[in-house]
């Protein structure tokens, strides 16, 4: 049997400042580094008397303490920080693509969005592009665990098999416009557990993906590929 070479296809961090975040957030993160600055209608002002009736009085004569400048730049960082965790954490990421499994939807080098929040209120698509982590099977321990990007194929309960160059699920064949070729393995047929996906690259007969080593846990699932913001010929929606 003649080994089959793999492209072991995985998405890296890249510098979260490239990430396009919705405006509500960057309206947040701004007010935050600038501070609120109080608005004075100048119209409703009320006039004043004539200088030579204001008598200085105690309260006139003591100033305001003046707030420590490095005090107020160090909350304003720590703060930004705060933020800019929270955003990565809980609503999106940037990554980018460092191999040709999903060629030709995304090349090497793309920037990408992952967004976190949909999954968390309604359950993946068939067709979504996902990041996830590996299963456990594949990490080796002691070494650090990269994200791979898939495309989801298998929803729980769906039965797949690969079959003369083509995809049958539930008994019929799949029409996949965005593939680079058509797989030239056999596979299956599986049923997709409970909780877990099939995950199958574009690039079909140079990905690492569940036909190798089998289903995705839903808890594994880090978001959606929404959004290429790198390079700027060809941002825009994935599902464009």
């Amino acid at each position: 049997m003649v080994a089959k070479q793999i492209d072991y296809t995985r998405t890296c961090l890249a510098d979260t400042s490239g990430a396009i975040l919705p405006w509500e957030l960057l309206g947040l993160v701004f007010l935050c580094i600038f501070g609120d600055t109080p608005v004075t209608d100048q119209s409703n002002k009320p006039s004043l008397p004539p200088e030579s009736s204001l008598k200085p009085g105690p309260a006139q004569k003591q100033q305001a303490p003046q707030p420590n400048p490095w005090v107020e730049g160090l909350q304003t960082i720590v703060l930004s920080v705060f933020l800019a965790l929270g955003i990565r954490h809980f609503v999106a990421e940037a990554r980018y693509i460092p191999s040709g499994s999903m060629e030709p939807t995304l090349q090497i080098n793309d920037r990408l969005v992952i967004e976190k929040i949909s999954y968390h209120l309604n359950p993946p698509e068939h067709g979504d592009v996902v990041v996830f982590w590996p299963p456990d099977s594949l990490t080796v321990l002691g070494k650090r665990r990269d994200a791979f990007i898939k495309r989801i194929i298998g929803l729980p309960g769906d039965v797949v098999e690969v079959r003369d160059g083509e995809v049958i699920r539930n008994g019929e064949v799949l029409t996949e416009p965005y593939i680079k070729a058509a797989p030239d393995y056999q596979w299956g047929p599986e049923e997709v557990p409970e909780a877990s996906y099939l995950v199958l690259g574009d690039n079909r007969n140079s990905s690492y993906d569940s036909h190798a080593w089998g289903f995705v846990p839903q808890e594994n699932i880090i978001g959606k590929a929404v959004v290429r913001f790198w390079p700027p010929d060809r941002l825009g929606l994935l599902d464009d």
